[in-house]
């Protein structure tokens, strides 16, 4: 049985401080809690460097304003706490979890004096989904939820709030046997899944939604960078459903997902082919290149 995520060994950076593990806590009352009013990042580190660490932290910084309040440090300050976690904690290969969250000096609605709380928390994490798996490709239900219009919901910050749907979804989705679920906006257009973007290749040509009501993630920005240094196509537009039929290949891309194959979303099949494949190998060159180097 694994430890509890309360119960790990180590230390946790918080408020400026490294505090043991177990004393990391929080009131229960906190509006953070209560509210939702928290943001938080994943990132990943490979061969002792966090990758991309300054865009996860300049985003971290954003989701925060976009939430209506500011970090109280600086992202050189934040990356600065991030690095010397890790050192820290002795990872070569690690998650890493930034949060930030009003705290529990009033509680209500309103909290615009409540102090915000800045942590950083460090673990090993292997694959996202079963390593047996992944290469053969995960099979995806298909969400009740839809993401939301932006109009009603912060969709452009990385808020713990838009991931309630997420979870209710993922757990459906797990309780038929599916490893995710895939889900729609609220126009019915294909969206992403329920913590990774999407992609689809038709006749060579790579295609995935356009992200204006859900994250673009910086995992999904690499992919993109990466298929383009290939020469590959990206197509960036609105998916209809239906279209799922015309794909011969799907993968799903994410800090966590990395990049992982997709053989069958609810009706529609897939076959991990050699495009998928390919940014597999690219992607972890790219965060892995002084690893890759060496063998």
């Amino acid at each position: 049985m694994s430890v509890p995520f309360d119960q790990m060994d180590g230390q946790i950076w918080y408020n400026g401080e490294f505090v043991d593990w177990k004393d990391a806590k929080v009131h229960v009352l906190t509006h953070g809690l209560h509210y939702a009013s928290a943001v938080f990042e994943g990132e990943r580190a490979y061969g002792g460097a966090i990758f991309k660490l300054r865009e996860h932290t300049e985003r971290l910084i954003e989701s925060g304003r976009i939430l209506g309040f500011t970090i109280p440090y600086s992202a050189d300050e934040i990356d600065a706490a991030c690095n010397g976690l890790l050192e820290r904690q002795g990872f070569q290969d690690a998650y890493v979890r930034p949060i930030a969250w009003r705290g529990s000096e009033s509680m209500g609605v309103a909290a615009q004096k409540n102090r915000i709380n800045l942590a950083i928390a460090i673990w090993q994490w292997p694959s996202y989904f079963d390593p047996e798996q992944r290469m053969k490709g995960i099979r995806l239900d298909i969400a009740e939820y839809r993401r939301p219009d932006p109009r009603t919901a912060p969709s452009r910050s990385k808020a713990a709030g838009l991931y309630m749907i997420c979870t209710i979804s993922k757990h459906a989705a797990e309780a038929k046997g599916y490893a995710d679920a895939l889900m729609l906006d609220w126009r019915g257009q294909v969206a992403e899944a329920t913590g990774a973007n999407v992609f689809f290749v038709k006749d060579g040509a790579i295609h995935t939604p356009t992200p204006d009501c859900f994250l673009d993630g910086i995992t999904r920005r690499t992919v993109i960078e990466l298929a383009k240094r290939r020469g590959l196509e990206v197509n960036v537009r609105a998916i209809q459903p239906e279209e799922l039929s015309g794909f011969t290949e799907a993968f799903l891309c994410g800090t966590a997902a990395e990049v992982t194959p997709i053989a069958e979303i609810g009706p529609y099949r897939f076959t991990p082919g050699e495009i998928t494949r390919m940014l597999v190998d690219d992607y972890m060159a790219e965060v892995q290149p002084k690893r890759m180097a060496a063998e």
